[in-house]
């Protein structure tokens, strides 16, 4: 059984503030920690099933949170960017499953650090008319690639917008949201309990037949900033439906790949932090 991990890291156990998550951050050396921490979790569970080959891309921010020596052994680690296809580097057919860790719900929507891709550049998202964010985009693409989604981890926000989009995936609440930068805390050693014996029971489960859909997704963002929906206009396939709106249309993944390209522009245009 081959297994593939995106560990994001605001949807991780314990974790509340931007200073928990981002490099230099004040805790941000005790956020990694526990990054890895659940990731291990889902290693564990994994390896109680059968899993031969994990992968586990490091999916957030810098892509350099996880340190080498604190990940199972078991795990080969993606790390690093660019990556062309950014939270999901690495994903292949080949790969019978794939888990989501630390993941947090779309710009706009209720949930401990909220946001889609870019902090508050990203206002809104929409895939094929439908509100999307991290997650929805995540999900979409896998399920292009022929690869089912079988858990999920973060604040139960987080949970109950992957049950909008596949209620199939299971799904672990390791905290419960109480505003954007605030949370009641499931004990740890519970919540990674709780995330392992998920994934041995999403890995044992029988898969979902995922049959990949080679047909045209629309992807539509709103920015922050005019001047990164101009600049978009330049590349092939990219129109406007207003002056921050721009949209393309394409097969996943090849779409979630153009979409790294979009954010790639935004970042050389804009100097935001990434949750204000």
């Amino acid at each position: 059984m081959r297994v593939y991990i995106s560990a994001d890291m605001e949807g991780v156990t314990g974790l509340v503030d931007a200073e928990d998550v981002q490099p230099h951050g004040r805790d941000y050396e005790r956020g990694r920690r526990l990054m890895a921490e659940d990731v291990n979790a889902a290693v564990r569970g994994a390896l109680a099933v059968g899993a031969v080959d994990i992968t586990v891309n490091d999916a957030h921010g810098p892509m350099r949170n996880l340190l080498p020596e604190a990940v199972h052994p078991a795990a080969r680690l993606v790390r690093g960017r660019p990556k062309q296809m950014g939270m999901l580097e690495g994903l292949v057919p080949e790969h019978d499953a794939m888990v989501c860790v630390g993941y947090h719900s779309r710009a706009g929507a209720p949930g401990v650090l909220s946001h889609s891709f870019m902090g508050h550049e990203i206002e809104d998202m929409w895939l094929d008319g439908r509100p999307v964010g991290e997650i929805g985009l995540a999900h979409a693409t896998a399920a292009a690639v022929g690869v089912p989604v079988v858990v999920l981890t973060g604040d139960d926000c987080a949970c109950a917008e992957m049950a909008e989009w596949d209620a199939s995936v299971r799904t672990v609440a390791v905290k419960y949201a109480r505003d954007r930068f605030a949370a009641v805390l499931r004990p740890a050693d519970e919540a990674r309990t709780a995330i392992e014996e998920a994934v041995a029971a999403g890995l044992s489960a029988p898969a979902v037949p995922r049959v990949p859909d080679p047909g045209p997704s629309t992807l539509t963002v709103r920015w922050q900033s005019t001047s990164v929906a101009t600049t978009l206009l330049g590349l092939p396939g990219v129109t406007s439906t207003d002056s921050r709106t721009v949209r393309a249309e394409g097969a996943l993944p090849g779409l979630y790949r153009q979409f790294g390209v979009w954010m790639r522009v935004a970042a050389s245009l804009t100097n935001q932090p990434p949750y204000c």
